[in-house]
């Protein structure tokens, strides 16, 4: 454990040339080069990734949904406050969050912050021919986050407001304003649950068409839900790894998915890492409820994994969530992780990654896990 959290930040620091930044995506999802490593390198189009992908298998994807998350405030002086949503604070649950009316109160980080000491702050907004006005107000700071009292006089879901005022919230290091192009293209085509500020990246090239290759070849598909944070964008601030606070992030299972995590044990491919820390995170919420250390909305801490000495197998992990959901007639079950996955973790449930590095130009990549057990 001392090993691990002794590792230097430095050795895995490199050079990215802005030159070798995609700021708009190409024309057609799938037409992305693809890096295959097989003990060896190789290139080839991601449209072909199915002939790299082995049959009988199961992939699962992050069908989270980006936000609109970012939203421009005015001051009655004219200066400009930015609001970027983090997460829902009341209600916390995201679906009741974006379908709340007239009130809503959300995490937030807050642009030019210094210019807005007390006060409401307003944005207007138009739905249909109609002109309406979102107030905001600061009611809590703290040094990571605001809490930030949202208000309006209409009819109109947050989740509405969202989509007709908010900006995508793109990368930093996409040196552009978001524009139209971004509400869909910065999405995957099979996101359904409204949470993220980020897209899973890794799904952003996959199509119709791929997902129809897959399921030809007997690839059974399945989906997680993981809420991507604004933690994605923070760079490591520390010399070690040991020092760094992993952001939490909100996840969510369908208990048909543990029935065929179970099915497909040792062929399971994972896209993207928060695909990956869903996963992870899943065996170890079945070790929590083994040990009988389970509440509400459990939290996967950060060194857990690294900490926790067990013996319990994969198997008995799923089983013992199946066995929960079963006895309280969920559904699905949500979770908290904050799981951090270094060099030395040892994998419980990810045999394959499929990963897209968004700020690298047109690639994707496809490999084994290197720690895997």
């Amino acid at each position: 454990m001392a090993d691990i959290q002794d590792i230097n930040i430095k050795d895995f620091t490199y050079e990215l040339p802005e030159n070798r930044i995609a700021f708009y995506p190409l024309q057609k999802r799938d037409d992305s080069k693809l890096l295959i490593y097989n003990n060896e390198l190789k290139q080839d189009t991601f449209s072909n990734i199915n002939n790299y992908l082995p049959d009988n298998h199961l992939i699962v994807f992050n069908n989270t949904k980006v936000i609109q998350a970012r939203i421009l405030f005015h001051k009655e002086s004219g200066a400009v406050i930015e609001i970027f949503c983090l997460e829902p604070y009341l209600p916390s649950d995201y679906n009741l969050a974006f379908q709340q009316k007239q009130n809503s109160q959300w995490k937030c980080i807050v642009g030019n912050s210094k210019k807005w000491k007390q006060g409401k702050i307003f944005s207007k907004f138009k739905i249909g021919q109609e002109e309406f006005e979102l107030l905001a107000e600061r009611i809590e700071k703290t040094e990571k986050e605001n809490i930030i009292a949202f208000s309006w006089k209409s009819n109109h879901t947050f989740g509405q407001i969202l989509e007709s005022i908010g900006k995508t919230p793109i990368p930093p290091y996409i040196k552009r304003e978001a524009e139209e192009i971004d509400k869909t293209r910065y999405q995957t085509i099979y996101s359904k649950h409204k949470g993220s500020v980020a897209a899973p990246t890794a799904g952003l090239h996959f199509t119709d068409d791929i997902l129809k290759k897959l399921k030809a070849q007997n690839i059974e598909i399945d989906e997680v839900t993981l809420h991507v944070g604004a933690g994605t964008f923070q760079p490591v601030k520390s010399a070690t790894i040991g020092n760094h606070e992993m952001h939490t992030e909100h996840f969510s299972i369908h208990f048909s998915t543990i029935e065929n995590l179970i099915a497909y044990e040792n062929r399971i491919i994972s896209v993207g890492t928060t695909t990956v820390r869903t996963l992870e995170s899943i065996y170890w919420l079945g070790v929590k409820i083994l040990n009988g250390s389970i509440n509400h909305l459990p939290l996967i801490q950060q060194w857990e994994p690294y900490e926790t000495s067990n013996d319990i197998s994969l198997k008995d992990s799923l089983n013992a969530i199946k066995n929960y959901m079963n006895k309280n007639e969920m559904e699905t079950m949500e979770a908290l992780t904050q799981i951090i996955i270094v060099p030395g973790y040892k994998y419980k449930i990810t045999n394959h990654l499929n990963e897209f590095p968004s700020t690298a130009k047109y690639f994707a990549f496809i490999g084994r896990c290197s720690y895997w057990r």
